[in-house]
């Protein structure tokens, strides 16, 4: 049994390892001819590089999880009326619980989806990097790629150095500090994600039970396993981390769900640009000028003709009104 799980991941992770190396190597011949083929920086970078290129390939995952995860948010009220009314059949819960996920389109996995895949890439190049310290070739690596890769340095310590492997106080703590800052940003991703794009009757559901759970889990996963992991590796999961928190920041603030704090943040932000166009546009109050206004005439002397005042009687003296009167009467 164990050499049949043996196979089977041998079968997994051998093209990863060809497809992971390319990228790498490709990255390297780049910045190898700018920093050096055994500079710590050339290699730090590549594995940067190799970052970039697999997030970007998963962007239509991340835009599925994205979609899902709104739809999870979305049918929450209608999930909470069904376990009203079925909380005592658990089956019939789940069946009629599937029924509205496949109407509405969610599938309650796709908000792993990413990570899901995400993780065999990350063991390969954890292995590949291991390997790599021991002497030993992984994909096209060459022996002289390899030992560039086992002794390039970044901050004095060795891109494949772990936390506990290493002798040194120093590469200890810049291992410590990394690993630190790899489990801050799995927790800021996780969390930005929840306190921004769900809606308050979404954050006491399954689903948030789910959402919490991974805010938790993961970087506790990360901090137990991390003191094992290579530099480059950390590196790698720090890199994709700060991917994920750009990619969602961009996708939250420009497409919320509905009744969440960012959608209202930007229901504020589209009626503060309304109301600049409205007073300072072409269109705006104070900017229009009447088609059927005419222009002021002149006289010669520039000042605008004033309309006929209407005359005024002169005062008369009541011997004057008399004689007036006398003399109509005559």
């Amino acid at each position: 049994m164990f050499d049949f799980f043996s196979d089977v991941g041998t079968f997994i992770i051998t093209p990863l390892y060809w497809i992971i190396s390319v990228v790498l190597m490709g990255f390297h011949h780049v910045l190898g001819a700018v920093f050096g083929d055994a500079s710590g920086a050339s290699w730090a970078l590549s594995i940067i590089g190799l970052t970039i290129v697999i997030r970007a390939a998963l962007i239509p995952l991340f835009v599925k999880q994205i979609k899902s995860s709104r739809n999870m948010q979305l049918v929450q009220p209608k999930v909470k009326e069904l376990q009203k009314k079925y909380g005592h059949d658990r089956e019939r819960l789940a069946q009629e619980t599937m029924t509205l996920y496949k109407e509405t389109g969610t599938n309650p996995f796709a908000s792993c989806l990413p990570l899901i895949v995400q993780m065999p890439i990350f063991i390969a190049l954890f292995r590949l990097i291991d390997h790599a310290s021991k002497g030993e070739t992984r994909g096209i690596l060459t022996k002289e790629n390899v030992e560039n890769l086992s002794a390039a340095k970044i901050f004095g310590a060795r891109i494949a150095d772990t936390f506990t492997g290493a002798d040194d106080i120093s590469v200890k703590v810049l291992a410590g500090l990394l690993i630190v800052v790899m489990i801050a940003t799995t927790f800021l991703t996780q969390r930005q994600l929840m306190s921004k794009n769900m809606p308050a009757d979404a954050m006491t559901g399954q689903y948030a039970q789910q959402q919490k759970l991974l805010l938790y889990v993961l970087p506790l996963v990360f901090a137990v396993g991390g003191v094992a992991f290579p530099i480059g590796v950390v590196l790698y999961w720090t890199t994709s981390n700060l991917w994920t928190m750009c990619q969602q920041f961009y996708v939250i603030r420009n497409n919320p769900a509905p009744n969440t704090e960012a959608f209202r943040a930007k229901e504020k932000r589209d009626a503060e640009k309304r109301r600049r166009k409205g007073e300072d546009g072409p269109e705006g109050s104070g900017g229009i000028v009447a088609k059927d206004a005419e222009p002021p005439s002149s006289d010669g002397g520039g000042a605008a003709k004033q309309p006929p005042q209407r005359q005024q009687p002169r005062k008369q003296t009541r011997n004057q009104r008399k004689k007036g009167g006398g003399s109509a009467n005559g």
